[in-house]
């Protein structure tokens, strides 16, 4: 089904991801409705429509529903019950199934292996005789994350030695968890891949990320890795995103390791940080394509026409983002949030320089 300019896209969630898909969908003619909890997010102040209700309110999802021609999202993590209830009404893009892999890192890193993904070794984690049990298995030292709703660091705690496994389960308040060997690497990259309703994939060339405090400070392209290997990494996300058989966008992160492998390390369904390069520096916008691909348009090419280097705006550094309007080949974007706090992501600032031949 193709959702022609004119048609109203509907987006869950509220935020800055679905700020800029709504400007991307205008410019290609569509109208946005935003439905999310609150009423004063990002995406509402540039959405032709908005709804603030619970994702849980039946009646609102129902309205909802029947003032859109197809649903997508902006985060996963949206109850997949709600995706389900709209989907009997509506396309969804992508479906509560894809949500149902990729809202548990359990279930998601279960779904790797068995198509045959490289990734680190994990255990169920239901209690701290798992985590001591874990740690055994990992060498002494692993990753904890709570299977669900982990963002920015949060949800997440290392064990080693000096932290006992009974402190490590209270510091997550008894959620269920995965514990995850500790990955030796040498890199961060992603890859963002786009796929259509018809199965067509398009994918921009990894990008080099470096996280603070678990939040991603900076994303750089081209990724200093080899031509092979930024090939191997794209031909690994186009894989997952056929095997999840979705519609959509799908950014997968990974580790380059020491010896010059991959392992695949987390999955988001939708726009992603590490992308926002592509407003700036290439042929089509990550949003743009988020659009192409849920309606069911042609994607549009994804060359680099620029390096790039993207920088997160973190709390108070929002106040200082003015200087950066001085510089040359720089491009601020700013998401609109009146709160500011820490661990909070503001905005970002592209800088661009001449293309390379990385």
């Amino acid at each position: 089904m193709i959702i022609r300019p004119g048609g109203v896209i509907g987006i869950l969630g509220g935020g800055q991801l679905g700020r800029m898909t709504a400007m991307a969908a205008a410019r290609l003619g569509y109208h946005c409705h935003v439905f999310c909890p609150e009423a004063d997010g990002p995406a509402a102040e540039v959405a032709r429509a908005a709804t603030a209700a619970a994702y849980e309110d039946e009646a609102a999802l129902d309205r909802f529903a029947g003032r859109v021609d197809v649903v997508t999202l902006e985060f996963e993590n949206v109850p997949r019950e709600t995706v389900a209830r709209l989907a009997t009404k509506v396309p969804v893009r992508p479906s509560a199934e894809v949500l149902g892999v990729t809202q548990d890192r359990l279930a998601e890193k279960r779904f790797l292996r068995a198509a045959g993904i490289p990734v680190a070794d994990f255990h169920p984690v239901a209690g701290a005789a798992d985590i001591a049990a874990a740690l055994e298995r990992c060498g002494g030292r692993c990753i904890v994350k709570t299977r669900r709703f982990g963002y920015d660091g949060k949800g997440q705690v290392a064990v080693g030695p000096d932290i006992a496994p009974e402190d490590a389960w209270r510091s997550l308040a008894g959620a269920p968890a995965i514990a995850e060997r500790v990955v030796d690497f040498a890199l961060e990259i992603s890859v963002l891949t786009a796929r259509g309703p018809d199965g067509w994939s398009a994918s921009y060339e990894p990008a080099a990320n470096r996280h603070e405090g678990g939040i991603l400070r900076v994303s750089t392209v081209p990724a200093p890795i080899g031509r092979a290997l930024a090939a191997e990494a794209v031909a690994l996300a186009e894989r997952i995103a056929a095997a999840l058989d979705l519609v959509g966008l799908l950014a997968v992160e990974m580790f380059v390791t020491r010896d010059g492998g991959l392992l695949v390390n987390e999955l988001a369904p939708r726009p992603h940080n590490s992308a926002h390069w592509t407003l700036d520096a290439a042929e089509t916008s990550q949003f743009e394509q988020h659009v192409r691909a849920v309606c069911g348009l042609p994607l549009g090419r994804t060359v680099r026409f620029a390096d790039a280097t993207m920088i997160n705006l973190i709390g108070e550094e929002v106040r200082e983002a003015a200087r950066y309007l001085e510089e040359p080949a720089t491009r601020l974007h700013l998401y609109g949030k009146e709160e500011v706090r820490p661990g909070r992501k503001m905005g970002h600032v592209t800088r661009l320089s001449p293309l390379s031949s990385g």
